[in-house]
This record gives structure tokens, sequence and C-alpha cells, in this order.
């Protein structure tokens, strides 16, 4: 039986200026009217999250783009949290960025693996971009049988993006040797979406799909991460 209310915990550091922030609001209120389902989001900044504790009671945990985040752990600690508890899971942007650490990390075993915005050192699966895609938009197609393919009811999308960094092309053949699935890419190959099987909802993308609310559309992705949290 589908909850009434879905709580969500929207981790980052609120800017009323990012574009993706505006946005995020708005996209989980068309997701509430959608779906018939009352949307409760906290927005949870990144130094209040110094333990899982914080996010036991939400259905759903979104980490938000603004990164360099405030405090880097708490972000990590929310995205483990969501892995390691089969908690719905969405990761836009800079929140798909650090999936990828947090997993190159605890999953892969590299303890380091680093993002190359505030790491100097290490392997940094993380890497700026040949070209910068903040406020660009770009064609992206998605791998047929994926969560964010089923998601869409397409293997096509046209999204936008407010980035510098995105996967090292280095290590995507060893991303891609563990469970994870690199579901999207670009036009040129490059990798702009990822899930996890074996999850009720595991779902990060380079682009920032809640943007389409600012057009009064609804992003697939939240539709599809407040219905697997009510469906709980």
């Amino acid at each position: 039986m589908m909850k009434a209310q879905v709580r969500i915990a929207l981790v980052g550091d609120y800017n009323p200026q990012a574009v993706a922030h505006q946005a995020i609001p708005v996209a989980l209120q068309l997701t509430a009217a959608h779906l018939d389902i009352d949307v409760q989001p906290q927005w949870l900044p990144t130094e209040t999250l110094t333990s899982p504790d914080v996010l036991q009671n939400f259905d759903a945990i979104w980490v938000v783009p603004g990164s360099p985040y405030r405090y880097d752990d708490g972000a990590f600690m929310a995205i483990r949290h969501a892995r390691e508890n089969d908690v719905p899971f969405l990761g836009s942007c800079g929140g798909f960025q650090y999936a990828i650490v947090e997993y190159a990390r605890n999953v892969m075993g590299w303890h380091d693996a680093g993002h190359a915005e505030t790491d100097s050192g290490g392997r940094l699966v993380i890497a700026p971009l040949s070209c910068s895609l903040v406020e660009k938009t770009g064609d992206i197609v998605f791998q047929p049988d994926t969560r964010v393919a089923q998601a869409y009811g397409s293997l096509n999308t046209h999204e936008g993006y407010h980035c510098n960094f995105g996967v090292n092309p280095e290590f995507v053949a060893d991303l891609e040797r563990f469970p994870l699935i690199v579901s999207g890419h670009d036009t040129e190959g490059d990798v702009r979406a990822i899930e996890l099987p074996g999850r009720r909802f595991y779902v990060a993308t380079l682009f920032q799909s809640e943007r389409a609310a600012l057009r009064g559309e609804l992003s697939p992705l939240v539709v599809e991460l407040v219905k697997t949290a009510a469906n709980g």
C-alpha cells in the first residue's frame, strides 16, 4: 500500500541563486500533485550530518547539486547510508560526483579515490571536464532496461547541466567491473548517469533533471524517487 506521506532529505547547502535549488521544490510539488502524495522535503545542510541518526526518519535521500559542499563528510555519509540501507536515493550533479567517489572508496576499496575539485592526490575518479557544462544542455542516451530508461520511457533525453567535473574516463572500465551500471552517456560516450542494481532506487546523474520543473514539466527521476519511497 502506498504511503500517504513521503519525507525526503535534501542533502546540500541551500543557495537561492542556484537554478537547481530553485527547481527542486517545484519538481517535488509537481510530483506530489501528479502522484497525489503529500511530499515533505527538508533541507539538511551538510554540516548537520554528523551521524546517520539524522537520516533515520526519511523515506528517501536526494543529494542535491552544489559541490564542493561545506562539509564533504556529511554528503558522503548520506550517500553511504542510502546505499547500505537501501534507502531510495537520487544524486544530481554534485550528488552524482560524490556518489562515484563514495562507491570507489567503499565498494571498490579504492581508499585513495578522490575528486579533483577538492583533492590533489590519489585516484581522481572525478576530474575536470574537457569542456565546461556550466549552464549548457545536451543529449543523453540511456542503456535499455535500466531504471533511468524505464523512468523516462525512452532511450533519449535532452537535459541541462551546471558543472565543470565528471567521471574520469581512465576509471570507467574499472567502475563497470563492479555492480555499478553506467546507464547513461552523452553523444560523445562520456558517463552521464549511473545506477546500482539490487536496490529499490539508486540513481545518480551529472545532469539536473529537476530543471524540467522550471518549464512546468515533471522530472521522471523525481517521480520515480518519490513513487519508490511511497511504496516502501
